[in-house]
């Protein structure tokens, strides 16, 4: 089995590292390949037996598990230089969310999937979401859920929940780094603790509130309800959050809705370009 990995940026290199490391997969297993070709060279410098292709298309005819790891609107592009490549032994996984597995399925003669990783998944945790399309039969279900298991707790999901599905497991991790990191600045402003306290304190806090929601002693109300004594100082804090907080996450999820539905449609004209050359 050899495994193809076209693009090597932020969440390509997070998918291999976190499937070498897993070990799930050996350096071996893998050709990978870059536009930029030095961030592909960068990684073989740190696993030596990764095969590193020309491009995509090299890797295509080698691999028979591909992953486009490109940005959404490099896709088409990608997409049509490989169709060639893509017999219907191969099995062609995507890990953008605005292009859905109808889409993939309507450019190439492959079997198709979608699976979009998590930052999370570095530490090997932290969920993905799979969703497959028509020609993929169990047993490739099966191979790329295991495959998954080892860096991710897998969760199939439907097309329409799948820009939301992906806000919290992909990008959750961002914003909830953002607040924490106002939750900081506020502490350093507002008092004498200095920033390198406030921050150990804060990440120590994230880390240990995770582990006790991992291991069922809490739910996310239950922790609330015990820790916010009624007329203490959390509930003062709460009283804040509850007058501020108001519909910003309702908006957050309006606006990459927006950038959702905008991406899809340039990618949509994309392909129809792609088509014509």
């Amino acid at each position: 089995m050899k495994i193809g990995i076209i693009g090597t940026g932020s969440m390509g290199s997070i998918l291999i590292e976190s499937l070498i490391e897993s070990g799930v997969v050996s350096p071996s297993q893998m050709i990978i390949t870059n536009r930029n070709r030095e961030k592909a060279e960068a990684l073989k410098k740190r696993f030596p037996e990764l095969s590193v292709g020309r491009d995509g298309r090299e890797v295509a005819q080698e691999a028979n598990v591909i992953f486009i790891c490109t940005k959404p609107l490099q896709f088409p592009i990608v997409l049509n230089q490989i169709a060639p490549f893509c017999h219907v032994s191969k099995f062609l996984i995507s890990i953008t969310s605005p292009i859905s597995v109808e889409q993939l399925e309507d450019k190439v003669d492959c079997k198709v999937a979608r699976a979009i990783p998590s930052i999370l998944n570095r530490a090997l945790t932290g969920s993905s979401l799979l969703s497959f399309g028509s020609r993929c039969t169990d047993v490739d279900k099966e191979f790329l859920t295991t495959l998954m298991s080892a860096i991710s707790e897998p969760l199939i999901i439907d097309e329409d929940i799948t820009r939301v599905s992906s806000d919290i497991v992909s990008c959750g991790p961002a914003f909830f780094s953002y607040i924490m990191q106002q939750f900081i600045d506020g502490a350093v402003r507002q008092t004498n603790i200095s920033k390198e306290d406030a921050t150990t304190l804060a990440t120590n806090m994230m880390i240990g509130m995770g582990k006790l929601l991992e291991k069922g002693h809490y739910t996310l109300p239950t922790l609330q309800k015990r820790v916010c004594v009624p007329g203490g100082i959390t509930g003062e804090g709460i009283k804040v959050l509850e007058a501020e907080i108001g519909s910003m996450f309702d908006h957050l999820f309006q606006q990459t809705h927006a950038k959702y539905y905008e991406d899809q449609e340039l990618i949509t004209a994309a392909f129809s370009n792609e088509s014509v050359k």
